[in-house]
């Protein structure tokens, strides 16, 4: 029996029919997307229901890299362990947990110490469709695993140290209604609603997401006008995505790292600014107060934007770390 038929969310159901072209306008969404698939950076994608955050994020696994033969290996023997008549994973794992999961089955743990849904979604991607609506205690554990890719689950005096090398996508809606900010219907919340909605998203979480991207709805005359489908636009993203990647493996002599997988003294190491780069993001860095966490996010986003379309060697300008803030967007 295949695994996506004995492990539920593994990899996403005839996802070869998610294309970006199918998605009417979205730019700065799409584009958001793209980076983040071709450096491996967090984002998250929040705004009224309708605008299409769902279906963007379904067409992630049709613009991964495949897998190669090392990573089949290593990813089938993680999911052997939750797994009877595990087959061979071919594709990037997808995993999409609902909201009313356990902490233990998403971070792991039990009385076997089994592998969670973090372990699961190594090497692929970890979906959370309406991110405030998990348990906050769940969110708070995720916070060490998107820092060091790795989860060490604890029981008695039992230890077992599981990958957790996952990028993460979520959305999430800008209130419990889902219509706070929308031009077309009028939030019904109130402002503790809102309020208490917005805190279950801590600080030092969300300063972990690299990007985040605020999506708006699209009128009807405008879905109207695209009525033909062509995979023009999906194409090239996934041309630039294997571009940055292959960019990423030069710079780094190895396939397994991407830029947001680099540490502070990695990106001192391996990434260069111009001046007029390095003006704008101290200068962006003092008038929002940015974390030395986010300071240095910031920039190696802004190296995945260079990598899209530039030779290996090309610096950070000013130009990219300022696309870079315009996904950064505080609390």
């Amino acid at each position: 029996m295949p695994l996506k038929a004995v492990v539920k969310n593994t990899e996403t159901d005839k996802h070869e029919q998610y294309l970006l072209d199918q998605i009417v306008g979205q730019a700065q969404a799409k584009r958001a997307l793209i980076i983040a698939v071709a450096g491996r950076h967090n984002l998250l994608l929040s705004g009224p229901p309708g605008t299409g955050k769902t279906m963007l994020a379904r067409t992630i696994p049709s613009l991964l890299p495949s897998l190669s033969p090392d990573e089949q290996i290593s990813i089938t023997k993680l999911h052997s362990l939750v797994a009877n008549n595990c087959h061979i994973i071919t594709e990037r794992p997808f995993r999409t947990p609902h909201h009313s999961a356990t902490r233990a089955s998403i971070i792991g743990g039990g009385t076997q110490l089994l592998p969670g849904e973090i372990s699961l979604a190594s090497g692929g991607v970890l979906y959370l469709d309406e991110l405030p609506e998990f348990d906050r205690q769940t969110l708070e554990s995720l916070r060490q695993p998107l820092e060091e890719h790795k989860i060490t689950l604890t029981r008695l005096r039992d230890s077992v140290a599981y990958p957790a090398n996952f990028m993460l996508i979520a959305t999430m809606n800008p209130c419990p209604c889902g219509y706070f900010g929308s031009d077309q219907k009028t939030c019904s919340c109130t402002p503790t609603q809102l309020q208490n909605y917005q805190k279950k998203l801590s600080g030092p979480l969300f300063d972990r997401i690299d990007m985040n991207v605020e999506m708006r709805q699209q009128s009807n005359s405008v879905l109207l006008k695209n009525t033909t489908l062509s995979t023009h636009e999906h194409a090239s993203a996934k041309h630039q995505i294997e571009h940055a990647l292959n960019t990423q493996f030069k710079r780094y002599h190895q396939k397994s790292k991407y830029n947001a997988y680099l540490t502070s003294p990695e990106v001192k190491q391996y990434l260069s600014l111009t001046s007029a780069a390095e003006q704008t993001l101290n200068l962006a860095s003092e008038r929002l107060g940015l974390s030395s966490r986010a300071y240095f996010r910031i920039i190696k986003v802004a190296q995945t934007i260079v990598d899209l379309d530039s030779p290996l060697g090309t610096p950070i300008d000013a130009k990219h770390i300022a696309e870079a803030l315009r996904f950064r967007q505080n609390r």
